[in-house]
Protein backbone atom coordinates (compact mmCIF):
# COMPACT_ATOMS: atom_id res chain seq x y z
CA UNK A 1 0.00 0.00 0.00
CA UNK A 2 0.98 4.09 -0.84
CA UNK A 3 0.03 6.28 1.95
CA UNK A 4 -2.38 8.95 0.47
CA UNK A 5 -2.69 12.96 0.93
CA UNK A 6 -4.90 15.37 -0.59
CA UNK A 7 -4.90 19.06 -0.69
CA UNK A 8 -6.68 21.46 -2.59
CA UNK A 9 -9.96 21.68 -1.81
CA UNK A 10 -12.64 24.69 -0.60
CA UNK A 11 -15.15 26.50 -1.60
CA UNK A 12 -15.79 28.38 -4.70
CA UNK A 13 -18.49 29.61 -6.91
CA UNK A 14 -20.44 27.97 -9.81
CA UNK A 15 -18.57 28.32 -12.75
CA UNK A 16 -15.28 28.93 -10.93
CA UNK A 17 -12.29 26.69 -11.08
CA UNK A 18 -10.13 24.38 -8.30
CA UNK A 19 -7.33 22.09 -8.54
CA UNK A 20 -7.00 19.08 -6.20
CA UNK A 21 -3.45 17.53 -5.14
CA UNK A 22 -2.83 14.14 -3.61
CA UNK A 23 0.61 13.42 -2.35
CA UNK A 24 1.88 9.85 -2.29
CA UNK A 25 4.58 8.30 -0.33
CA UNK A 26 5.66 4.71 1.34
CA UNK A 27 5.16 3.02 -2.12
CA UNK A 28 6.58 2.84 -5.80
CA UNK A 29 3.73 4.96 -7.08
CA UNK A 30 4.42 4.74 -10.87
CA UNK A 31 3.40 1.28 -10.71
CA UNK A 32 -0.30 2.25 -9.51
CA UNK A 33 -3.04 3.10 -11.04
CA UNK A 34 -4.18 5.94 -9.60
CA UNK A 35 -8.21 7.47 -9.13
CA UNK A 36 -10.33 10.44 -8.08
CA UNK A 37 -13.42 9.63 -6.14
CA UNK A 38 -15.83 11.63 -4.80
CA UNK A 39 -19.03 11.09 -2.26
CA UNK A 40 -21.61 13.67 -1.76
CA UNK A 41 -23.78 13.55 1.17
CA UNK A 42 -26.83 11.04 0.71
CA UNK A 43 -24.95 9.63 -2.33
CA UNK A 44 -22.38 6.65 -2.91
CA UNK A 45 -19.01 7.64 -3.30
CA UNK A 46 -18.69 7.47 -7.50
CA UNK A 47 -15.28 7.52 -9.51
CA UNK A 48 -15.04 10.35 -11.19
CA UNK A 49 -11.46 9.99 -13.36
CA UNK A 50 -8.61 7.33 -13.27
CA UNK A 51 -5.22 7.16 -14.54
CA UNK A 52 -3.21 3.87 -14.84
CA UNK A 53 0.15 3.85 -15.11
CA UNK A 54 0.45 3.23 -18.65
CA UNK A 55 -1.92 6.56 -18.54
CA UNK A 56 -4.49 5.29 -19.33
CA UNK A 57 -7.83 7.96 -18.57
CA UNK A 58 -11.27 7.26 -17.53
CA UNK A 59 -13.77 10.17 -16.75
CA UNK A 60 -17.22 10.13 -15.57
CA UNK A 61 -19.47 11.57 -18.04
CA UNK A 62 -20.42 14.35 -16.45
CA UNK A 63 -17.22 15.85 -15.79
CA UNK A 64 -15.93 15.04 -19.44
CA UNK A 65 -14.25 18.17 -20.89
CA UNK A 66 -14.44 20.00 -17.48
CA UNK A 67 -11.59 18.01 -15.11
CA UNK A 68 -8.67 16.49 -15.81
CA UNK A 69 -6.52 14.13 -14.33
CA UNK A 70 -2.65 14.01 -14.35
CA UNK A 71 0.17 12.20 -12.50
CA UNK A 72 3.72 13.18 -11.88
CA UNK A 73 5.67 9.85 -11.10
CA UNK A 74 8.88 12.09 -10.34
CA UNK A 75 7.22 13.88 -7.87
CA UNK A 76 4.77 11.31 -6.36
CA UNK A 77 1.31 13.07 -6.96
CA UNK A 78 -1.96 12.86 -8.58
CA UNK A 79 -3.75 16.07 -9.81
CA UNK A 80 -6.96 16.99 -10.43
CA UNK A 81 -8.10 19.91 -12.61
CA UNK A 82 -11.39 21.09 -11.85
CA UNK A 83 -12.81 23.90 -14.03
CA UNK A 84 -16.41 25.15 -14.94
CA UNK A 85 -17.84 23.78 -11.39
CA UNK A 86 -21.29 22.77 -10.77
CA UNK A 87 -23.00 22.92 -7.68
CA UNK A 88 -23.63 19.34 -8.15
CA UNK A 89 -19.57 18.55 -8.41
CA UNK A 90 -19.79 19.25 -4.08
CA UNK A 91 -18.96 16.54 -2.74
CA UNK A 92 -15.52 14.96 -0.26
CA UNK A 93 -13.03 13.98 -2.93
CA UNK A 94 -10.77 11.19 -2.41
CA UNK A 95 -7.82 9.68 -3.86
CA UNK A 96 -6.97 6.55 -4.22
CA UNK A 97 -4.39 4.16 -5.41
CA UNK A 98 -4.31 0.10 -7.23
CA UNK A 99 -1.90 -2.06 -8.41
CA UNK A 100 -4.64 -3.07 -10.72
CA UNK A 101 -4.46 -2.04 -14.51
CA UNK A 102 -8.19 -1.05 -14.29
CA UNK A 103 -9.41 -1.98 -10.99
CA UNK A 104 -13.01 -1.96 -9.82
CA UNK A 105 -13.50 0.29 -6.80
CA UNK A 106 -13.32 -2.81 -4.92
CA UNK A 107 -9.64 -3.13 -5.74
CA UNK A 108 -8.40 0.35 -4.21
CA UNK A 109 -6.21 -0.52 -1.69
CA UNK A 110 -4.86 2.69 -0.35
CA UNK A 111 -7.40 5.88 0.07
CA UNK A 112 -6.13 9.36 1.43
CA UNK A 113 -8.41 11.12 4.25
CA UNK A 114 -10.83 13.21 1.69
CA UNK A 115 -11.19 16.96 0.74
CA UNK A 116 -13.92 18.89 0.64
CA UNK A 117 -15.24 20.58 -2.62
CA UNK A 118 -18.10 22.81 -2.26
CA UNK A 119 -19.57 24.74 -4.82
CA UNK A 120 -21.97 27.57 -4.20
CA UNK A 121 -24.78 28.54 -6.77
Amino acid sequence: QVHLEESGGGLVQAGGSLRLSCAASGGTFSRYTTAWFRQAPGKERELVARISWSLSIYYLDSVKGRFTISRDNAKNTLSLQMNSLKAEDTAVYYCAASKLIVPRERDFDSWGQGTQVTVSS
